[in-house]
């Protein structure tokens, strides 16, 4: 051991000491958030080969807002492999997302490890994001009263989802965002959403029993339909809601909480449940194209820790199951008239009037979530010919890969006013959709915020303190 710590890079006997350091098992209570992140450094430090480690910003008070990326390509995007994410504790006192995203990151390590197909297939085929607070001052600051009580907003007294840029409010006023006035824990976030394509997404709460899918909120006009603000992909939110209350133990069930609220099958639109302005599940929709959804996976905000075990085996196959969704419908990429992946080119489905058009992210690659059926695709790009085709898409998630096609475009031979020629257009929704989308493109996708080496091997030093302590 000497003669290896005199010839090995510092780094590397870091990581030695901590494989070498006993590892705690995961046991079923609530991790303060000290606790919580030496986990994920040990984790990290643990697996390099499929997992990574990495902080989108800090919280109010200055906490790290951790994120697990986990996958055999964990560090980077890989091109044909969709981005997947589940943020919980958004509101610091609904915890008990913060357990169950502790013990999945457990669950889908032990299960790679031990050559188990169900986690081989989904870390092969998909990088996962976990992470499990989005709101570490709150979750301080929380008690453990089941319906009300302390932590639900930032230290700033700032309710995190009600925080967000919302395109109803944006479409009345046609207002730009100032981001700089938002909450550090919404800005993280949405720089976030930037820098990956998220093709799927989850955010845990507590409270209720329920899977709510957008919109949650509307500003009158044609997506009010029946009391509900129907987004243009609302069967495949349904299909989305469905997979996870009915994979759940209880969920599917309706009023489980017994509130006098019956939901049909576990699942609600969440304009039609109680509108609010500000959400992130829209946000992640219209701005980011990526569908998210809200899972309310408790009566009690804050459930008693003897509860623990019993909460994750009834979500457990849901968590694992609604991962697998992320490969629904069709993936590919857009090529123009030399054959060259191309970045913002639109990529619409017919039936589908986006409030913002899906595009290509930098790497020319498209996800669109569709249940299984024939759709008809229409593809633009400044200086080609538009491009119309119809798809027959299988269910993909059973194989663990949506249906892959390429687009290929063909170059414009003139300038003309003819319509087949594809040609920016400027209207309201475009100028709403561009106040928040950078340079990258689409959803950003210029790569997850990393730490550099040095950084890696304090947060290692940290890591191996506590494990001491």
């Amino acid at each position: 051991m000497t003669f290896l710590t005199r010839s090995l890079p510092p780094i590397i006997i870091i990581i030695i000491l901590v494989f070498l350091t006993a590892v705690r098992t995961l046991d079923f209570r609530y991790h303060s958030n000290r606790e919580m992140e030496q986990f994920l450094l040990q984790v990290n430090a643990s697996n390099p080969d499929i997992a990574h480690l990495y902080s989108i910003g800090r919280s109010t008070r200055g906490q790290q807002l951790w994120v697990l990326a986990l996958g055999v390509h964990p560090h980077q995007h890989t091109v044909g492999i969709p981005e997947f994410k589940y943020v919980a504790n958004m509101h610091g006192n609904e915890v008990l997302g913060r357990v169950l995203l502790l013990h999945l990151i457990d669950d889908l390590i032990n299960g790679y490890r031990n050559n188990q197909s169900w986690s081989l297939q989904l870390l092969s085929s998909t990088r996962i994001h976990i992470m499990p607070t989005m709101n570490p001052d709150g979750f301080d600051s929380s008690d453990t009263d089941c319906l009300y009580g302390r932590g639900r907003h930032n230290a700033n007294g700032v309710d995190l989802n009600r925080n967000f840029p919302d395109a109803f409010v944006g479409l009345k006023a046609q207002q730009v965002m100032n981001e700089e006035k938002r909450e550090a824990e919404t800005r993280a976030v949405i720089g976030w959403l930037r820098k990956e394509t998220f093709v799927l997404s989850a955010n845990l709460h507590g409270g209720a029993l329920v899977a709510s899918y957008p919109y949650d909120n509307s500003n009158g006009g044609e997506e009010l339909v029946g009391g509900a603000s129907v987004a243009p992909d609302a069967d495949v939110f349904i299909h989305l809601s469905k997979t996870y209350s009915f994979n759940h133990a209880s969920m599917h069930q309706g009023d489980m909480c017994n509130e006098g609220r019956p939901f049909l099958h576990g699942v609600t639109n969440g304009y039609q449940w109680y509108p609010l302005s500000g959400g992130m599940q829209d946000y992640n929709y219209v701005w980011a194209q990526c569908l998210e959804v809200t899972l309310e996976i408790s009566c009690c905000k804050f459930p008693p820790r003897r509860e623990l075990p019993g909460l994750w085996t009834e979500n457990r196959k849901s968590l694992l199951t609604f991962i697998q969704q992320v490969h629904l419908g069709v993936k590919g990429r857009v090529l123009d008239g030399s054959g060259t992946p191309v970045q913002d080119a639109v990529v619409e489905v017919k039936g589908r009037d986006n409030l913002c058009p899906f595009k290509t992210n930098r790497y020319g690659e498209y996800y669109r979530l569709l249940l299984p059926g024939t759709h008809s695709f229409t593809v633009t790009y400044p200086g080609h010919e538009v491009l119309s085709e119809t798809l027959n898409i299988p269910y993909g998630p059973d194989t663990f890969s949506a249906m892959r096609h390429d687009f290929w475009l063909r170059r414009a031979v003139t300038a003309t006013n003819d319509s087949s020629i594809s040609a920016p257009t400027a209207n309201v929704s475009n100028y709403i959709c561009n106040q928040t989308f950078d340079q990258q493109g689409a959803c950003g996708a210029a790569g997850a915020v990393t730490w550099s080496a040095a950084m890696v091997a304090v947060g290692l030093m940290v890591a191996l303190q506590r494990l001491r302590d």
